[in-house]
């Protein structure tokens, strides 16, 4: 298990609509300590596609459904309850807008006030290679990431507090670092 207490801060995770690295990233969040997970509307999608109802999240989890126009959730941000925040699984939609400033659901939002209250972002890229193999809902799919999702991805690179990884492996050797 992570520790996950920092100063009695909490760990936020984002989970965008991505299928790519969604297992793997479930897998993790079942061996952390007590963590605020935020679900996009897109998210929630993908969990009922991977039927993953009833993921193995610590006792202690909340989680937070884009259900408000406001995002209501990115309040706790003011309150200064979280050490780190993680997107992982990131779409590419999600990483365009974190690059042109774009807030309008519950992701963006997170990300965006974590940003502005100085919280460290830990994001997990899903598009980083011209071509990669990933899991589909039902069978193993090859995907092209265009130029522009590439080009994104650099762009949040240079991101204060915000560190981008590509792979699971990269996420877990930063998450055991915080």
């Amino acid at each position: 298990m992570i520790d996950n207490s920092k100063n009695n801060k909490r760990l936020g995770w984002v989970i965008t609509g991505s299928g790519h690295f969604f297992e793997e990233c479930l897998d993790i969040m079942a061996n952390l300590g007590d963590f605020d997970l935020f679900v996009s509307k897109a998210a929630d999608e993908v969990i009922r596609m991977y039927r993953k109802k009833n993921a193995n999240f610590p006792k202690g989890t909340r989680i937070f459904k884009d259900t408000t126009a406001s995002s209501a959730p990115v309040g706790f941000f003011y309150k200064n309850l979280y050490h780190t925040l993680v997107v992982a699984p990131a779409t590419s939609n999600s990483i365009a807008k974190f690059v042109a400033g774009i807030s309008d659901n519950l992701a963006t939002n997170i990300f965006a006030q974590a940003g502005k209250c100085k919280v460290p972002c830990i994001v997990l890229a899903c598009d980083t290679e011209p071509e990669h193999d990933t899991k589909a809902p039902s069978k193993m799919v090859k995907v092209f990431p265009r130029k522009i999702d590439l080009q994104n991805t650099e762009k949040l690179k240079s991101f204060e507090l915000t560190t981008v990884v590509s792979s699971v492996n990269d996420l877990k050797k930063v998450l055991k670092k915080i």
